[in-house]
């Protein structure tokens, strides 16, 4: 049967090779150096294939496992049987939880499994497999495997077992890695079909030397969580992943030197003291170079933040960079559609609102603790609070579990507070995209807030004119860009938070006195002022 280090049904390590090739020698010496090291590793000792076909017993032990080893050598490609366990574990690797691979070239060049040319274009080339079916499959995992990041060992290359010894100590990082992997909710709702196109255009561009990433969206729609579930996925194919988070509010408050420095700590695996933002940006473009890494820059709201780990461009020698080695996934996550359009991103993604269904089962986890079915007389207030969310994710966080444990009546009397003065915390989030606009842009926002929402574009331009002279379609492409306002049907319109967000910022300007303020919005404030005569010489 086959031999595992524990006898447990879940393994750390499943180990893929040919086994006329390396069965008694260097795969049997790895497996050895796996298990003496504590490594759960699968490695069939006794044959278990039949036929082509990989066995039941093998594909389970595949998909419970958390790494696959290939060992690519120089007759790999004349098995089929190596060859469908190889797409095995590529399938396995395009799921939602993926098996992490690292490639062995084992006295193979890398280049010969990726375009198989050599012994791969040979083992390929035989009459039985020329019609096979899977085909298209082999090569399309020989080509993907091939492209991550592995180890090459080459006659003359040195001793095999120290070689070994470098594959169980990467095998052992990654495995601790793992376990340490960025907290993403425990079931993030509505994300699955973002994550899936973004993992299909990183895998469709692992050839090339820079992938740019840009995700946007509103406050508190989820963008960092997508960048999270997207870096868990992805961050052991690299040889080195950073997830720098919150770097507009970190740079504010401890500059950007100092997430220079976390960066290239954990690339040098060394402390590192920088004299000025201009060294750090020299140095990381340097230690870069002919490595594989996965650079996550979350919440972005300024071009000096990027230019401070790229350059105030990305590297054009991307040719020559793919040449030497170098494979840099930059994912960043920002609340401003233009910052990424005019550094050049062109792959952007943006994350909406939940949908009603995914809305509710937000809601239902965060008050109820469960994805099944609650008590029908909470229907009508879960409804009620998905509605005025408008599908917000960080509000359903917020607002569920205040709620957790309270009854109808408690969530009813809630929920006209929460429409009546906004909740500090969501406020605090949603403010920051208002806060970082300039004064007449703050201005403008909030006349649509409060008193111009549903009105069309041309309309709200000629109402403001002359306050604001030519500059209304500048102003209101700001607001679009920071997801602040949208257009649908050619009207203007915003989010129900952050319409409340608005009218709370314009009401604490005078919050006891209607008739100091500059806008009036309400009918019983408007009535009030006009009784007291005290309008305002600053009312619209």
């Amino acid at each position: 049967m086959a031999e595992t280090c524990s006898g447990a049904s879940r393994y750390d390590v499943f180990i893929n090779f040919r086994g006329e090739d390396t069965r008694y020698e260097f795969t049997g010496h790895l497996h050895q150096a796996l298990c003496k090291k504590g490594i759960r590793a699968f490695f069939d000792e006794e044959d278990l294939q039949t036929g082509d076909e990989i066995t039941t017993k093998l594909e389970e032990a595949i998909k419970g496992s958390r790494i696959a080893i290939t060992v690519f050598s120089k007759g790999y490609a004349s098995s089929s049987f190596c060859l469908n366990e190889l797409a095995t574990i590529l399938g396995c690797y395009r799921e939602k939880t993926p098996l992490l691979v690292i490639p062995v070239f084992y006295k193979v060049d890398p280049s010969d499994v990726r375009h198989q040319r050599g012994s791969y274009e040979q083992g390929l080339d035989s009459p039985e497999k020329r019609l096979h079916p899977n085909m298209e499959k082999w090569r399309t995992a020989l080509h993907e495997v091939a492209g991550f990041s592995g180890h090459h060992f080459t006659d003359g290359a040195g001793y095999e077992y120290k070689f070994i010894g470098k594959i169980v100590d990467d095998v052992f990082r990654k495995i601790n890695e793992a376990e340490a992997s960025i907290y993403v909710a425990d079931r993030p709702v509505g994300l699955d079909s973002l994550v899936l196109e973004i993992r299909e255009r990183l895998e469709a561009e692992s050839s090339d030397a820079i992938s740019m990433i840009g995700i946007h969206g509103m406050g508190g729609v989820g963008k960092s969580t997508l960048a999270r579930q997207v870096y868990n996925l992805h961050t052991n194919q690299f040889d080195y992943s950073c997830f720098l988070q919150n770097v507009r509010e970190e740079s504010n408050r401890h500059g950007l030197k100092r997430l220079q420095s976390i960066l290239l700590s954990q690339i040098l695996k060394q402390g590192i003291n920088l004299a000025s933002e201009q060294q750090g940006t020299s140095m990381i473009k340097k230690q870069l170079r002919g490595k594989k890494v996965l650079l996550v820059l979350d919440d972005v709201d300024e071009h000096k933040q990027l230019q401070a780990f790229v350059g105030k461009s990305v590297w054009p020698e991307s040719e020559s960079e793919s040449k030497s080695g170098t494979r840099l996934v930059l994912i960043i996550t920002t609340r401003d559609k233009q910052l990424l359009t005019s550094y050049g991103f062109k792959r952007t993604y943006e994350v909406k609102n939940l949908s009603t269904n995914d809305a509710i089962q937000l809601l239902k986890q965060k008050a109820f603790k469960t994805y099944d079915e609650v008590d029908q007389n909470y229907k009508q207030v879960l409804n009620d609070v998905v509605t005025w969310t408008s599908g917000l994710p960080l509000a359903l966080e917020v607002i569920g579990s205040n709620l957790f444990g309270k009854s109808t009546k408690e969530w009813e009397s809630a929920i006209k507070q929460y429409q009546r003065i906004p909740n500090k915390e969501i406020l605090k989030i949603l403010q920051v995209s208002f806060d970082a606009l300039e004064e007449e842009e703050k201005s403008v926002f909030l006349d649509i807030t409060c008193c111009l929402k549903d009105y069309k574009c041309r309309e709200i331009e000629d109402i403001l004119h002359s306050l604001y002279d030519n500059c209304m379609k500048y102003h209101i492409g700001v607001l679009l860009d920071k997801s602040l306002i949208k257009i649908r049907d050619d009207k203007v319109t915003l989010h129900d938070l952050i319409e409340n967000m608005g009218k709370e910022i314009d009401r604490q300007k005078s919050p006891k006195e209607a008739g100091k303020r500059r806008r009036l919005w309400l009918q019983k404030d408007i009535i009030q002022v006009l009784k007291d005569n005290s309008v305002s010489e600053t009312h619209e």
